[in-house]
């Protein structure tokens, strides 16, 4: 892999532990993005956002965790399997990444009901557009349909080393089927059927009740003291990082 050149952020108030500043490093943002650049950073803890690769650096903070499932030693549990079979009747397919007016829609009803306390509310064209319409080759949009509706959008790259989950928005009205969990558990078997051994979930922090979920789809992994080691299922022991 090529040297990069990298760059440091501002501090800034963190947005999932109170009282905590937060930053990253990035790379160059004149280096072109491409597969063959991104996956290995992927595999370093590195991260997209829009068309920037970065990772957490918090001075003395270390509590952001790269996160990812072995998919090919995934079981899934029973309430799981129930959230396929529930979800059985729906039909996915990958669109271009570009700007559709029916994703934003859906995503400015998903931000609206789901995250009106969070940084992205409101939602707005340009805020989406940036954020995850892309041109970049290996960006796909997952559409979840049941028949003629759209329910959900999983907006995913697909790399040599595994599925990236970037980010995923639905119909916060439809809670029976869980469509966040289900859409996740799909990109597992996407994963498993194109032959990648790894779905990576961006970051897991162990404070953070937003990202307890991400303990139930075992067995995962997390980049700790520069190397993959599992992750404890939710309600295990807590575990010990130190400075990345």
């Amino acid at each position: 892999m090529k040297a990069l050149q990298l760059y440091l952020s501002q501090e800034h108030p963190c947005s999932y532990l109170e009282k905590r500043s937060a930053g990253s490093i990035f790379i160059d943002p004149q280096e072109p993005v491409t597969a063959e650049l991104y996956d290995p950073l992927l595999e370093q803890g590195f991260r997209r956002s829009a068309a920037h690769i970065y990772r957490p650096h918090c001075g003395p903070c270390n509590a952001c965790v790269s996160a990812r499932i072995a998919v090919h030693d995934f079981q899934p549990s029973a309430a799981q399997q129930k959230i396929i079979r529930r979800n059985s009747d729906l039909t996915v397919q990958a669109v271009s990444s570009e700007f559709h007016e029916e994703h934003y829609a859906l995503y400015q009803r998903y931000i609206e009901q789901r995250h009106a306390d969070g940084d992205m509310y409101p939602p707005t064209i340009e805020q989406f557009t940036s954020f995850l319409t892309s041109h970049l080759d290996f960006v796909h949009f997952y559409e979840f349909r049941c028949g003629e509706d759209l329910l959900a959008v999983a907006v995913t790259d697909v790399l040599p080393s595994g599925l990236s989950a970037m980010y995923t928005f639905f119909a916060p009205e439809d809670k029976r089927r869980s469509l966040g969990r289900y859409a996740i558990l799909w990109q597992i078997q996407e994963s498993q059927r194109l032959g990648r051994p790894y779905l990576y979930l961006g970051y897991w922090i162990q404070d953070c009740q937003k990202m307890s979920y991400k303990t139930q789809y075992q067995p995962l992994e997390g980049f700790i003291n520069q190397h993959w080691q599992a992750l404890p299922a939710e309600g295990s022991s807590t575990i010990e990082t130190v400075e990345l």
